[in-house]
Protein backbone atom coordinates (compact mmCIF):
# COMPACT_ATOMS: atom_id res chain seq x y z
CA UNK A 1 0.00 0.00 0.00
CA UNK A 2 1.27 3.47 -0.87
CA UNK A 3 2.47 5.61 2.03
CA UNK A 4 0.79 8.88 2.93
CA UNK A 5 3.59 10.82 1.27
CA UNK A 6 3.30 8.71 -1.90
CA UNK A 7 -0.46 9.25 -2.04
CA UNK A 8 -0.03 13.02 -1.68
CA UNK A 9 2.72 13.06 -4.30
CA UNK A 10 0.56 11.16 -6.79
CA UNK A 11 -2.32 13.58 -6.15
CA UNK A 12 -0.03 16.56 -6.80
CA UNK A 13 1.41 15.07 -9.98
CA UNK A 14 -1.82 13.74 -11.46
CA UNK A 15 -4.45 16.39 -10.70
CA UNK A 16 -5.51 18.44 -13.72
CA UNK A 17 -8.24 20.89 -14.67
CA UNK A 18 -10.65 18.28 -16.00
CA UNK A 19 -11.04 16.77 -12.54
CA UNK A 20 -12.20 20.01 -10.94
CA UNK A 21 -15.87 20.81 -10.20
CA UNK A 22 -17.06 23.96 -12.05
CA UNK A 23 -18.05 25.65 -8.79
CA UNK A 24 -14.52 25.17 -7.48
CA UNK A 25 -13.06 26.72 -10.64
CA UNK A 26 -15.29 29.77 -10.16
CA UNK A 27 -14.17 30.10 -6.56
CA UNK A 28 -10.50 29.79 -7.53
CA UNK A 29 -10.84 32.70 -9.97
CA UNK A 30 -12.37 34.87 -7.27
CA UNK A 31 -9.60 34.01 -4.82
CA UNK A 32 -6.97 34.81 -7.45
CA UNK A 33 -8.50 38.21 -8.12
CA UNK A 34 -8.88 38.89 -4.40
CA UNK A 35 -5.22 38.03 -3.80
CA UNK A 36 -4.13 40.35 -6.58
CA UNK A 37 -6.09 43.21 -5.04
CA UNK A 38 -4.62 42.62 -1.58
CA UNK A 39 -1.11 42.24 -3.03
CA UNK A 40 -1.20 45.37 -5.16
CA UNK A 41 -2.33 47.41 -2.16
CA UNK A 42 0.46 45.82 -0.15
CA UNK A 43 3.11 47.19 -2.51
CA UNK A 44 2.10 50.65 -1.33
CA UNK A 45 3.62 50.13 2.12
CA UNK A 46 6.86 51.09 3.82
CA UNK A 47 7.64 47.53 4.88
CA UNK A 48 7.30 46.22 1.33
CA UNK A 49 9.52 49.01 -0.02
CA UNK A 50 12.19 48.12 2.54
CA UNK A 51 11.99 44.48 1.43
CA UNK A 52 12.29 45.55 -2.20
CA UNK A 53 15.37 47.63 -1.36
CA UNK A 54 16.97 44.57 0.24
CA UNK A 55 16.27 42.44 -2.83
CA UNK A 56 17.61 45.17 -5.12
CA UNK A 57 20.85 45.24 -3.15
CA UNK A 58 21.19 41.47 -3.45
CA UNK A 59 20.77 41.41 -7.21
CA UNK A 60 20.01 38.11 -8.92
CA UNK A 61 18.85 36.58 -12.16
CA UNK A 62 16.06 38.87 -13.38
CA UNK A 63 13.31 36.62 -14.71
CA UNK A 64 10.16 37.64 -12.87
CA UNK A 65 8.37 40.96 -12.56
CA UNK A 66 7.50 42.34 -9.14
CA UNK A 67 3.78 43.02 -8.80
CA UNK A 68 2.96 46.69 -8.67
CA UNK A 69 6.42 47.75 -9.85
CA UNK A 70 8.81 47.71 -12.77
CA UNK A 71 11.61 45.65 -11.20
CA UNK A 72 12.71 42.23 -12.44
CA UNK A 73 14.02 39.77 -9.85
CA UNK A 74 14.77 36.06 -9.47
CA UNK A 75 11.94 33.54 -8.97
CA UNK A 76 12.75 33.06 -5.28
CA UNK A 77 12.91 36.80 -4.72
CA UNK A 78 9.62 37.30 -6.57
CA UNK A 79 7.86 34.68 -4.45
CA UNK A 80 9.16 36.37 -1.31
CA UNK A 81 8.39 39.96 -2.30
CA UNK A 82 4.95 39.22 -3.67
CA UNK A 83 4.19 37.13 -0.59
CA UNK A 84 5.07 40.11 1.63
CA UNK A 85 2.74 42.30 -0.41
CA UNK A 86 -0.11 39.78 -0.35
CA UNK A 87 -0.15 39.45 3.44
CA UNK A 88 0.75 43.06 4.23
CA UNK A 89 -2.67 44.45 5.09
CA UNK A 90 -4.50 41.37 6.45
CA UNK A 91 -6.82 41.43 3.44
CA UNK A 92 -5.79 38.14 1.85
CA UNK A 93 -7.98 35.06 2.00
CA UNK A 94 -8.12 32.66 4.91
CA UNK A 95 -9.20 29.15 5.83
CA UNK A 96 -6.51 27.28 3.92
CA UNK A 97 -3.07 26.85 5.42
CA UNK A 98 -4.36 29.53 6.87
CA UNK A 99 -3.63 32.37 4.39
CA UNK A 100 -3.19 30.21 1.30
CA UNK A 101 -3.62 32.90 -1.35
CA UNK A 102 -0.65 34.88 -0.05
CA UNK A 103 1.53 31.76 -0.19
CA UNK A 104 0.38 29.69 -3.17
CA UNK A 105 -0.26 32.42 -5.75
CA UNK A 106 3.07 34.29 -5.35
CA UNK A 107 4.88 30.94 -5.56
CA UNK A 108 3.03 29.92 -8.72
CA UNK A 109 3.58 33.12 -10.64
CA UNK A 110 7.22 33.23 -9.58
CA UNK A 111 7.73 29.78 -11.10
CA UNK A 112 6.06 30.58 -14.43
CA UNK A 113 9.29 31.45 -16.32
CA UNK A 114 10.74 28.10 -15.25
CA UNK A 115 8.03 26.04 -16.94
CA UNK A 116 9.14 24.23 -20.08
CA UNK A 117 5.90 25.15 -21.84
CA UNK A 118 3.46 28.07 -21.93
CA UNK A 119 1.09 27.79 -18.98
CA UNK A 120 -2.57 28.33 -19.76
CA UNK A 121 -5.28 29.47 -17.38
CA UNK A 122 -6.57 25.97 -16.78
CA UNK A 123 -3.17 24.74 -15.68
CA UNK A 124 -2.75 27.69 -13.33
CA UNK A 125 -6.16 27.07 -11.75
CA UNK A 126 -5.39 23.38 -11.23
CA UNK A 127 -2.00 24.09 -9.65
CA UNK A 128 -3.54 26.75 -7.41
CA UNK A 129 -6.26 24.38 -6.18
CA UNK A 130 -3.69 21.64 -5.51
CA UNK A 131 -1.64 24.09 -3.44
CA UNK A 132 -4.61 25.18 -1.37
CA UNK A 133 -5.55 21.53 -0.84
CA UNK A 134 -2.17 20.28 0.35
CA UNK A 135 -1.49 23.28 2.60
CA UNK A 136 -4.83 22.82 4.37
CA UNK A 137 -4.41 19.07 4.70
CA UNK A 138 -1.08 19.55 6.46
CA UNK A 139 -2.71 21.97 8.90
CA UNK A 140 -5.54 19.52 9.60
CA UNK A 141 -2.95 16.79 10.12
CA UNK A 142 -1.39 19.01 12.80
CA UNK A 143 -4.72 18.91 14.64
CA UNK A 144 -6.38 21.91 13.00
CA UNK A 145 -6.03 25.66 13.27
CA UNK A 146 -6.73 26.12 16.98
CA UNK A 147 -4.43 23.33 18.10
CA UNK A 148 -1.51 24.19 15.83
CA UNK A 149 -1.66 27.96 16.18
CA UNK A 150 -2.47 27.63 19.85
CA UNK A 151 0.85 25.82 20.26
CA UNK A 152 2.61 28.93 18.96
CA UNK A 153 3.09 28.03 15.28
CA UNK A 154 1.80 30.41 12.63
CA UNK A 155 0.29 27.93 10.21
CA UNK A 156 0.50 30.26 7.21
CA UNK A 157 4.24 29.73 7.39
CA UNK A 158 4.59 26.29 8.95
CA UNK A 159 1.98 24.59 6.74
CA UNK A 160 1.89 27.04 3.84
CA UNK A 161 5.31 25.97 2.57
CA UNK A 162 3.83 22.56 1.68
CA UNK A 163 1.03 24.21 -0.29
CA UNK A 164 3.47 26.37 -2.21
CA UNK A 165 5.71 23.40 -3.00
CA UNK A 166 2.75 21.30 -4.14
CA UNK A 167 1.41 24.05 -6.39
CA UNK A 168 4.75 24.62 -8.10
CA UNK A 169 5.31 20.87 -8.57
CA UNK A 170 1.94 20.57 -10.29
CA UNK A 171 2.64 23.61 -12.46
CA UNK A 172 6.04 22.28 -13.53
CA UNK A 173 4.54 18.81 -14.13
CA UNK A 174 7.03 17.00 -11.91
CA UNK A 175 6.73 13.24 -11.58
CA UNK A 176 5.42 11.80 -8.27
CA UNK A 177 8.86 10.89 -6.91
CA UNK A 178 10.02 14.47 -7.23
CA UNK A 179 6.77 15.79 -5.76
CA UNK A 180 7.42 13.59 -2.73
CA UNK A 181 10.95 14.95 -2.40
CA UNK A 182 9.65 18.51 -2.65
CA UNK A 183 7.29 17.91 0.27
CA UNK A 184 10.12 16.42 2.28
CA UNK A 185 12.34 19.41 1.57
CA UNK A 186 9.48 21.77 2.39
CA UNK A 187 9.15 20.14 5.80
CA UNK A 188 12.69 21.24 6.66
CA UNK A 189 11.91 24.77 5.43
CA UNK A 190 8.87 25.02 7.71
CA UNK A 191 8.72 27.60 10.50
CA UNK A 192 6.94 30.71 11.71
CA UNK A 193 6.08 31.72 15.29
CA UNK A 194 3.32 33.85 16.83
CA UNK A 195 5.82 35.90 18.84
CA UNK A 196 4.82 39.05 16.92
CA UNK A 197 1.49 39.10 18.72
CA UNK A 198 3.05 40.54 21.89
CA UNK A 199 4.66 43.67 20.51
CA UNK A 200 3.23 44.39 17.04
CA UNK A 201 6.49 43.49 15.30
CA UNK A 202 6.59 42.86 11.57
CA UNK A 203 7.39 39.17 11.27
CA UNK A 204 3.79 38.13 10.49
CA UNK A 205 4.06 40.13 7.26
CA UNK A 206 7.05 37.99 6.29
CA UNK A 207 5.60 34.57 7.02
CA UNK A 208 3.55 34.08 3.85
CA UNK A 209 6.53 35.33 1.86
CA UNK A 210 8.92 32.90 3.47
CA UNK A 211 6.55 30.00 2.84
CA UNK A 212 6.10 30.99 -0.81
CA UNK A 213 9.86 31.29 -1.30
CA UNK A 214 10.50 27.99 0.49
CA UNK A 215 7.91 26.21 -1.62
CA UNK A 216 9.47 27.44 -4.86
CA UNK A 217 12.91 26.44 -3.68
CA UNK A 218 11.74 23.00 -2.51
CA UNK A 219 10.15 22.25 -5.89
CA UNK A 220 13.15 23.46 -7.87
CA UNK A 221 15.57 21.45 -5.74
CA UNK A 222 13.46 18.34 -6.15
CA UNK A 223 13.28 18.94 -9.89
CA UNK A 224 17.07 18.77 -10.01
CA UNK A 225 17.18 15.50 -8.09
CA UNK A 226 17.75 16.70 -4.51
CA UNK A 227 16.10 14.20 -2.18
CA UNK A 228 13.76 15.03 0.67
CA UNK A 229 13.11 12.63 3.57
CA UNK A 230 10.46 9.99 2.95
CA UNK A 231 9.38 9.73 6.60
CA UNK A 232 8.24 13.34 6.76
CA UNK A 233 4.70 12.48 7.96
CA UNK A 234 5.53 9.26 9.78
CA UNK A 235 5.48 8.94 13.58
CA UNK A 236 9.26 8.97 13.71
CA UNK A 237 11.76 11.20 15.44
CA UNK A 238 12.55 14.19 13.19
CA UNK A 239 9.35 13.94 11.17
CA UNK A 240 7.23 17.03 10.61
CA UNK A 241 4.14 15.96 12.56
CA UNK A 242 6.13 14.25 15.28
CA UNK A 243 8.11 17.45 15.84
CA UNK A 244 5.56 20.25 15.38
CA UNK A 245 2.39 18.48 16.52
CA UNK A 246 3.40 15.50 18.69
CA UNK A 247 0.26 15.58 20.86
CA UNK A 248 -2.32 16.79 18.34
CA UNK A 249 -1.31 15.13 15.07
CA UNK A 250 -3.99 13.47 12.93
CA UNK A 251 -2.07 12.01 9.98
CA UNK A 252 -5.16 10.47 8.39
CA UNK A 253 -6.32 14.01 7.52
CA UNK A 254 -3.58 14.20 4.90
CA UNK A 255 -5.34 11.80 2.56
CA UNK A 256 -8.95 11.64 3.77
CA UNK A 257 -11.26 12.11 0.74
CA UNK A 258 -8.25 13.15 -1.34
CA UNK A 259 -9.38 14.32 -4.76
CA UNK A 260 -13.06 14.37 -3.83
CA UNK A 261 -13.24 16.90 -0.98
CA UNK A 262 -11.46 20.07 -2.10
CA UNK A 263 -10.10 22.31 0.63
CA UNK A 264 -10.39 25.54 -1.36
CA UNK A 265 -14.16 25.15 -0.96
CA UNK A 266 -13.81 25.87 2.78
CA UNK A 267 -11.76 29.05 2.32
CA UNK A 268 -13.01 32.58 3.01
CA UNK A 269 -12.52 35.97 1.38
CA UNK A 270 -12.04 38.68 3.98
CA UNK A 271 -14.16 41.84 3.93
CA UNK A 272 -12.17 43.53 6.72
CA UNK A 273 -8.51 44.57 7.07
CA UNK A 274 -8.14 42.71 10.35
CA UNK A 275 -7.36 39.26 11.68
CA UNK A 276 -10.10 36.82 10.75
CA UNK A 277 -10.74 36.20 14.44
CA UNK A 278 -12.30 39.67 14.69
CA UNK A 279 -14.75 39.36 11.81
CA UNK A 280 -17.77 37.78 13.48
CA UNK A 281 -17.67 40.43 16.19
CA UNK A 282 -17.43 43.20 13.58
CA UNK A 283 -20.43 41.69 11.80
CA UNK A 284 -22.36 41.44 15.06
CA UNK A 285 -21.65 45.05 16.00
CA UNK A 286 -22.64 46.17 12.51
CA UNK A 287 -25.99 44.40 12.85
CA UNK A 288 -26.62 45.99 16.25
CA UNK A 289 -25.80 49.48 15.01
CA UNK A 290 -28.07 49.07 12.00
CA UNK A 291 -30.96 47.75 14.10
CA UNK A 292 -30.50 50.22 16.97
CA UNK A 293 -29.02 53.50 15.76
CA UNK A 294 -27.18 54.95 18.72
CA UNK A 295 -24.65 57.74 18.99
CA UNK A 296 -21.22 56.53 20.04
CA UNK A 297 -21.17 58.99 22.95
CA UNK A 298 -24.29 57.31 24.34
CA UNK A 299 -22.66 53.87 24.46
CA UNK A 300 -21.80 52.99 28.04
CA UNK A 301 -20.01 49.76 27.17
CA UNK A 302 -19.49 47.30 24.36
CA UNK A 303 -19.08 43.86 25.92
CA UNK A 304 -17.64 40.95 23.99
CA UNK A 305 -17.90 37.35 25.20
CA UNK A 306 -15.14 35.19 23.75
CA UNK A 307 -12.98 32.13 24.34
CA UNK A 308 -9.49 32.26 25.90
CA UNK A 309 -7.71 31.43 22.63
CA UNK A 310 -9.31 34.37 20.82
CA UNK A 311 -8.62 36.65 23.78
CA UNK A 312 -4.94 35.71 23.67
CA UNK A 313 -4.75 36.18 19.90
CA UNK A 314 -6.88 39.29 19.39
CA UNK A 315 -7.34 40.89 22.80
CA UNK A 316 -4.47 43.37 22.48
CA UNK A 317 -4.95 47.13 22.55
CA UNK A 318 -1.61 48.37 21.25
CA UNK A 319 -2.22 50.60 18.22
CA UNK A 320 1.09 52.29 17.46
CA UNK A 321 1.94 49.76 14.79
CA UNK A 322 -0.42 48.75 12.02
CA UNK A 323 0.46 45.10 12.64
CA UNK A 324 -0.73 45.19 16.25
CA UNK A 325 -3.87 47.19 15.43
CA UNK A 326 -4.89 44.62 12.82
CA UNK A 327 -4.73 41.89 15.45
CA UNK A 328 -6.81 43.93 17.94
CA UNK A 329 -10.48 43.03 18.38
CA UNK A 330 -11.13 46.16 20.51
CA UNK A 331 -9.77 48.39 17.76
CA UNK A 332 -11.75 46.63 15.04
CA UNK A 333 -14.96 47.27 16.97
CA UNK A 334 -14.02 50.87 17.73
CA UNK A 335 -13.28 51.49 14.04
CA UNK A 336 -16.60 49.95 13.02
CA UNK A 337 -18.49 52.13 15.51
CA UNK A 338 -16.65 55.39 14.80
CA UNK A 339 -15.81 55.13 11.11
CA UNK A 340 -18.56 52.84 9.87
CA UNK A 341 -16.19 50.11 8.69
CA UNK A 342 -13.07 48.11 9.41
CA UNK A 343 -11.72 48.50 5.88
CA UNK A 344 -8.12 49.39 5.14
CA UNK A 345 -8.75 53.15 5.27
CA UNK A 346 -9.94 52.78 8.87
CA UNK A 347 -6.44 51.63 9.84
CA UNK A 348 -4.64 54.76 8.62
CA UNK A 349 -2.45 56.40 11.25
CA UNK A 350 -4.70 59.43 11.66
CA UNK A 351 -7.76 57.31 12.36
CA UNK A 352 -6.00 54.63 14.36
CA UNK A 353 -4.39 57.11 16.74
CA UNK A 354 -7.30 59.56 17.04
CA UNK A 355 -8.24 60.45 20.66
CA UNK A 356 -11.81 59.29 20.00
CA UNK A 357 -10.50 55.77 19.53
CA UNK A 358 -8.87 55.72 22.96
CA UNK A 359 -12.05 56.99 24.56
CA UNK A 360 -14.21 54.32 22.95
CA UNK A 361 -11.76 51.46 23.42
CA UNK A 362 -11.76 52.21 27.15
CA UNK A 363 -15.45 51.24 27.08
CA UNK A 364 -14.93 47.98 25.18
CA UNK A 365 -14.79 45.08 27.62
CA UNK A 366 -13.68 41.55 26.73
CA UNK A 367 -14.94 38.76 28.99
CA UNK A 368 -14.32 35.03 28.90
CA UNK A 369 -17.42 33.00 28.05
CA UNK A 370 -16.85 29.62 29.67
CA UNK A 371 -19.45 28.03 27.38
CA UNK A 372 -17.42 28.72 24.25
CA UNK A 373 -14.96 26.31 22.68
CA UNK A 374 -11.78 27.46 20.96
CA UNK A 375 -13.51 27.50 17.59
CA UNK A 376 -16.65 29.39 18.64
CA UNK A 377 -17.28 32.95 17.49
CA UNK A 378 -17.79 35.73 20.07
CA UNK A 379 -21.00 37.54 20.94
CA UNK A 380 -21.28 41.33 21.23
CA UNK A 381 -23.49 43.39 23.53
CA UNK A 382 -24.09 47.15 23.44
CA UNK A 383 -25.05 48.78 26.75
CA UNK A 384 -26.23 52.39 26.58
CA UNK A 385 -26.12 55.13 29.18
CA UNK A 386 -29.92 54.99 29.21
CA UNK A 387 -29.82 51.38 30.40
CA UNK A 388 -30.68 49.72 27.10
CA UNK A 389 -28.93 46.48 26.12
CA UNK A 390 -28.80 44.65 22.80
CA UNK A 391 -26.81 41.50 22.10
CA UNK A 392 -25.90 39.80 18.83
CA UNK A 393 -24.01 36.67 17.82
CA UNK A 394 -22.86 35.89 14.26
CA UNK A 395 -21.95 32.21 14.06
CA UNK A 396 -20.59 32.39 10.49
CA UNK A 397 -18.66 35.56 9.61
CA UNK A 398 -19.16 37.35 6.31
CA UNK A 399 -16.92 36.06 3.55
CA UNK A 400 -17.07 32.44 4.75
CA UNK A 401 -18.33 29.75 2.34
CA UNK A 402 -21.64 29.58 4.22
CA UNK A 403 -21.91 33.39 4.25
CA UNK A 404 -20.03 34.44 1.10
CA UNK A 405 -19.36 37.90 -0.20
CA UNK A 406 -21.41 38.71 -3.26
CA UNK A 407 -19.54 39.13 -6.53
CA UNK A 408 -20.32 42.85 -6.38
CA UNK A 409 -18.80 43.10 -2.90
CA UNK A 410 -15.72 41.17 -3.97
CA UNK A 411 -15.22 43.36 -7.03
CA UNK A 412 -15.69 46.52 -4.98
CA UNK A 413 -12.98 45.33 -2.59
CA UNK A 414 -10.63 44.37 -5.43
CA UNK A 415 -11.12 47.65 -7.29
CA UNK A 416 -10.55 49.78 -4.21
CA UNK A 417 -7.27 47.97 -3.47
CA UNK A 418 -5.85 47.51 -6.96
CA UNK A 419 -6.77 51.11 -7.80
CA UNK A 420 -4.24 52.30 -5.23
CA UNK A 421 -1.46 51.15 -7.56
CA UNK A 422 -2.79 50.52 -11.07
CA UNK A 423 -4.59 52.84 -13.51
CA UNK A 424 -8.33 52.23 -13.49
CA UNK A 425 -8.34 50.90 -17.05
CA UNK A 426 -5.74 48.32 -16.10
CA UNK A 427 -7.68 47.40 -12.95
CA UNK A 428 -10.63 46.59 -15.20
CA UNK A 429 -8.50 44.58 -17.64
CA UNK A 430 -7.00 42.47 -14.86
CA UNK A 431 -10.44 41.86 -13.41
CA UNK A 432 -11.84 40.72 -16.76
CA UNK A 433 -9.00 38.34 -17.56
CA UNK A 434 -9.06 36.74 -14.09
CA UNK A 435 -12.79 36.10 -14.27
CA UNK A 436 -12.33 34.30 -17.61
CA UNK A 437 -9.04 32.67 -16.69
CA UNK A 438 -9.86 29.20 -18.01
CA UNK A 439 -10.02 30.72 -21.51
CA UNK A 440 -6.53 32.29 -21.32
CA UNK A 441 -3.94 30.53 -23.49
CA UNK A 442 -0.87 31.99 -21.77
CA UNK A 443 -1.08 33.39 -18.23
CA UNK A 444 1.80 35.72 -18.90
CA UNK A 445 -1.01 37.97 -20.10
CA UNK A 446 -2.19 38.11 -16.51
CA UNK A 447 1.28 38.79 -15.13
CA UNK A 448 1.80 41.67 -17.55
CA UNK A 449 -1.23 43.42 -16.07
CA UNK A 450 0.26 43.41 -12.57
CA UNK A 451 2.80 46.10 -13.50
CA UNK A 452 1.65 49.75 -13.66
CA UNK A 453 3.55 50.28 -16.91
CA UNK A 454 1.71 47.51 -18.77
Amino acid sequence: MASTLEQLAAFIADTDFEQLPPSLVEQAKRHLLDTFGASLAGTDSAIWRDCLALVSEEGGRALVSVWGGEQQVSPRQAAWLNGVAAHMYELDDTGGCDHSGAVVIPALLAALPLASHPVDGRALIAAMIVGYDVGRRVLEACGGYSAHNGAGWHSTASCGVFGAAAAVCNLLQLEPEKCASALGIAASFSGGLWGFIHDGSHTKKLHAARAAEGGVQAALLAQRGINGPSAVFEAKWGGFLQTLAPETQQPDALTADLGSVWKLARCSIKPYAACRGTHSAIDALGILLSQHPVNVENIERIVVGLNPFLLEMCGGRELHSLASAQMSLPYALAARALYGSAELASYDDAKRLHPQIDALMARIVLVIDEQQSRDDEPWVRIETQQGEQWQQHVAVPSGAPANPLSLDALLAKYRSLAGRVLPLEQVAQLEAICLELEEVADVREVVSLLQPTA
